[in-house]
């Protein structure tokens, strides 16, 4: 498995300042944000040219670029104009990824709030259209779009994400696991979710957190973010909180899995919970890394 330095951790850096910190940190691979008006993001309106100069220095700094992550939900949308816009939003990332030689882009499953139950059916087919059209596009680019396991879309639980696989069944739709969100929004437990989502696991999510009480139901009024009246967690760095991280990495392994374990620090979101970025993420890839080496026959060193 190799170490991911996410962007999102990394709000009062650029992006080539947020790359030397995860070179620093002895990362092997960068996820990238792709947004407008966020330092450490490549914009949507970004040229070939600036794409490539993030591609060069990643190569010197021998740094994959793991993921891009956008934030686009209206692909299930039931307003055709908003659904058509984020389509082709979603085209100019994988376009963005291809000349990256990146391989997966993150994908919210649309959008899902309470209160929308009774277009549950038409705007879960809206999202499997949307998915499959966009599935081909990045089959072409060699490029896998992994849908996250997140609230407020229509895959919170592994149960709806794997039931999202069988519907697509294609190769370039996959699953970004994300067992924290799992657990603060009450799913499943992580034997339960590697088991169910194994098949597809593309890409993995890595953060800890705290319960501010273990009893609240969860809820939130939007996708990206948790507004601070409504949060039930407190972010942690790795190994500080209530996720064992050891057991969800020793399972990820008996199923094969070998591809990136991206290191989604919320310091953009919540930094009055974590230690500054420079801190943050060496402290985190030490702690995983020291995980991965007592695993039985993993000969863990950089780059393996």
């Amino acid at each position: 498995m190799k170490l991911c330095g996410h962007t999102l951790g990394t709000p009062q850096f650029t992006v080539p300042e947020s790359l030397r910190l995860f070179h620093s940190a002895d990362m092997d691979a960068a996820e990238i944000i792709w947004q407008n008006e966020y330092a450490a993001a490549i914009p949507e309106t970004a040229s070939e040219s600036e794409i490539a100069q993030v591609r060069h220095l990643a190569q010197d700094l021998g740094l994959s670029i793991a993921c891009l992550t956008p934030y686009m939900t209206g692909i299930n949308s039931l307003d055709d104009q908003e659904r058509e816009c984020d389509l082709e939003r979603f085209g100019r990332c994988i376009r963005a990824a291809e000349q990256l030689d990146c391989h997966r882009i993150r994908v919210y499953a649309g959008s899902y709030l309470e209160g929308e139950e009774t277009t549950r059916d038409v705007k879960w087919n809206r999202l499997v259209e949307s998915l499959k059209h966009l599935g081909g596009i990045a089959q072409q680019a060699g490029v896998v779009l992994c849908v996250e396991n997140h609230f407020n879309t229509m895959t919170v639980t592994a149960v709806e994400t794997a039931a999202l696989m069988r519907a697509m069944n294609l190769p370039s739709v996959g699953i970004l696991y994300d067992q924290a969100n799992l657990t603060f929004t009450h799913g499943e437990p992580f034997l339960a979710a590697i088991d169910l989502q194994r098949p597809w696991i593309r890409h993995v999510h890595v953060k800890d957190l705290v319960f501010t009480n273990p009893a609240q139901k969860f809820s939130a009024s939007q996708v990206a973010t948790v507004k601070p009246e409504e949060r039930a967690v407190y972010s942690r760095v790795v190994g500080e909180g209530i996720l064992d991280w050891r057991a969800i990495l020793r399972e990820l392994d008996s199923i094969g899995y070998a591809d990136y374990l991206s290191f989604e620090y919320e310091y953009r979101w919540h930094p009055q919970d974590l230690p500054e970025p420079l801190i943050g993420f060496a402290k985190s890839a030490q702690v995983v890394r020291d995980m991965l080496a007592k695993l039985d026959h993993y000969p863990f060193s950089r780059k393996a």
